[in-house]
């Protein structure tokens, strides 16, 4: 009975120590209206990445959807959808500050007839999912030419999935990555995302998310290369991230790191610091 009693206790203390940082990474999200987060894992359930999400003390959070190394997936469990939107509410994370990641298999601008059309299908189930989920964005990767078609025809045979995924799923806003430029790649330069918008039917459900690593290696830097770094230890440099933190156009909008991470400089020591580098916080 004694021990009982005094896990019971634990417990108790446990469920009030959660209930302090909650509050204080919501106090801090209001403070700054920045939604700061990573990409964290489905390991165990995909509930699982809301709570990883707030144990790093994050506003925001990307995740995949399903597996990355099959194009065809087992259906969303229902009870596990319900968990994860029950999750959302009980921890604070509105799905407005959730961005799942397309699987790395898709590509909607394939010459290929049976990649662009797995890629189609698969476009479509992970639209479905999201509306399972109770999400209304969903970020990918354009696609690649391959070198086989030129990278007009590629950014039109994007579109048309895009405006078939559109025609299959409601109201989930389909997001375009931009690219480094490397390979085969489109989405490189805006106007290649701009060519792409221009030819969705459905405006209202299509919108850009600006990879830093990506525009810097695609434009000043003339790399090309996707090679992610931690922040303040890239090219980049802090003062840039400085002014991301404090821009306010881009206060209410999904935030997420993609970094490696090293021993002590992992994703929650790394949310940490882009807060602090928030002016609000200065005050």
């Amino acid at each position: 009975m004694m021990a009982a009693a005094r896990k019971r206790k634990s417990e108790a203390l446990g469920d009030e120590t959660e209930d302090e940082e909650r509050g204080d990474r919501r106090r801090r999200i209001r403070k700054t209206n920045k939604y700061i987060g990573a990409h964290v894992g489905i390991q165990g359930g995909i509930w699982k990445a809301v709570e990883s999400s707030a144990a790093l003390g994050a506003g925001a959070f990307a995740l995949f959807l399903g597996s990355q190394r099959s194009w065809k997936r087992p259906a969303l469990d229902p009870a596990a959808a319900d968990r994860f939107q029950e999750k959302c509410s009980e921890l604070g994370f509105d799905p407005a500050h959730i961005l799942p990641h397309g699987s790395y298999l898709m590509n909607c601008g394939s010459p290929k007839d049976d990649v662009s059309e797995k890629s189609r299908v698969l476009l479509v189930d992970e639209l479905s999912r999201c509306s399972r989920l109770g999400l209304r964005l969903y970020n990918f990767h354009p696609g690649s030419s391959l070198g086989a078609i030129t990278t007009q025809q590629c950014l039109d045979k994007i579109a048309a999935a895009i405006n078939h995924a559109h025609q299959q799923t409601p109201a989930v806003v389909t997001v375009l990555e931009n690219m480094s430029g490397q390979g085969s790649t489109v989405g490189g330069r805006f106007c290649e995302l701009r060519r792409i918008i221009d030819r969705v039917r459905d405006r209202s459900r299509v919108g850009v998310c600006l990879d830093t690593c990506h525009a810097f290696a695609a434009g000043k830097l003339g790399c090309n290369l996707d090679r992610h770094e931690d922040i303040r230890k890239g090219n980049i440099g802090l003062s840039a991230f400085r002014d991301v933190v404090n821009e306010p156009r881009l206060d209410g909008v999904p935030l997420i790191l993609e970094t490696p991470g090293r021993p002590g400089f992992q994703d929650a020591e790394q949310i940490e610091l882009l807060y602090s580098l928030c002016e609000k916080n200065k005050e």
